[in-house]
């Protein structure tokens, strides 16, 4: 079966690696220059290294429809150029998942794919007129985390990310400035609260909180004041970095069920 994931930051990949075990063929599309902070667990690294891996799997940047349909026939999964979504005709994969995680639908419609799938607030499932897709995945962390929605929305963006060990809008690094991004700390590096880990434009982005910095994004990205750029985890475990979160795996665990309802299948 041909899955073709909208995105490659580190909560799609959490998606392709458990479709990509339980037997499905995964191509993703991102944009040119990522804005992933979860680096070393997301495949949008490929873009710009070329290749990246994850829990053992390997992702390539391809490019074209039919470099990818080679690079999946040996077993890994194919990152392409693609934001608009232009090679999914050409793809025609059995199974559409939308996981750029914009907090809103940016195009993905119901007719895309015989299965359509759109992870995160901004979709509606079902089958009445409004319905963008046929299943929707919950992406806030609670009680609903990764529970699949045959009929409705998953619960409004609130702009308070989720709570890690006490901490929530605190554990996230924001841009002071606009400008291009130069880190001076690296993920998986313990910090201290007031620490250096990167700076904007000459000015610092000193760390929020004590812990381990899970997120960080890359040398030269264009950012803008308040954007999202790092993450800490408070819980101080650095292998963390290095594997998909408790998030990712419910979240892909959402749309492996999604996708077998309406299915039946993963391959033969």
């Amino acid at each position: 079966m041909l899955v073709v994931i909208r995105g490659a930051g580190d909560l799609a990949t959490g998606i392709a690696v458990r479709l990509h075990r339980a037997g499905a063929d995964i191509a993703m599309l991102d944009v040119a220059i990522p804005t992933a902070v979860r680096r070393t667990v997301a495949f949008s690294e490929a873009i710009r290294l070329d290749e990246a891996q994850v829990e053992g799997i390997t992702a390539k940047l391809c490019q074209s429809v039919e470099e990818a349909r080679d690079f999946m026939a040996e077993g890994n999964i194919a990152v392409l150029v693609d934001p608009e979504g232009a090679t999914i005709g050409q793809f025609k994969p059995e199974v559409l998942v939308d996981a750029i995680i914009a907090k809103k639908n940016l195009g993905t419609t119901k007719d895309m794919a015989p299965v359509v799938i759109g992870v995160g607030p901004g979709f509606h499932a079902g089958t009445d007129s409004n319905a963008d897709c046929h299943a929707a995945i919950e992406t806030k962390r609670g009680h609903y985390l990764g529970r699949v929605i045959y009929d409705g929305s998953p619960i409004p963006n609130t702009g308070i990310p989720g709570n890690i060990g006490g901490h929530a809008a605190d554990r996230v690094l924001r841009a002071p400035v606009d400008g291009l991004f130069e880190p001076v700390a690296q993920i998986g590096d313990t910090v201290k609260a007031g620490d250096l880990v990167a700076r904007v434009n000459g000015v610092d982005l000193p760390a929020t909180i004590d812990g381990v910095l899970r997120g960080l994004l890359q040398e030269g990205v264009p950012v803008t004041k308040g954007m999202k750029s790092g993450d800490i985890d408070p819980r101080c475990k650095r292998g963390h970095c290095f594997s998909c979160s408790d998030k990712a795996r419910a979240i892909g665990g959402g749309v492996l069920e999604a996708l077998l309802h309406f299915t039946g299948r993963l391959q033969g």
